[in-house]
């Protein structure tokens, strides 16, 4: 993406929504070994935006285009390391697929 220097202010604010939604959906997921740990925490975040997840390479077979960008998210669910990855799309219809998210 070409980003003009007077965008990253908006930019940055819609990265920012973006991952802080992003956590509150992995928080939901986490809801539901609430048994097992009541406390997750984030032990790290990284973009890796040159990486293809498998679900991302799978799905390109089949005609989607590639993400643009992939967050792994490291959770510790009370002593157990629980990874998360989170492929970005630009949202522009591809002729002849379906609609996904």
């Amino acid at each position: 993406h070409d980003v003009s220097p007077t965008d990253m202010p908006s930019v940055i604010a819609i990265h920012n929504a973006v991952n802080e939604q992003t956590w509150v959906k992995i928080m939901e997921y986490e809801k539901m070994h609430e048994q097992e740990c009541a406390t997750p925490k984030l032990i790290r975040f990284l973009g890796r935006p040159g990486d293809m997840s498998i679900k991302a390479r799978v799905t390109g077979w089949f005609g989607r285009t590639d993400p643009f960008d992939r967050h792994d998210w490291h959770v510790d669910r009370c002593g157990k390391e629980v990874r998360y990855i989170v492929d970005f799309y630009d949202g522009k219809p591809v002729p002849n697929m379906p609609v996904s998210i």
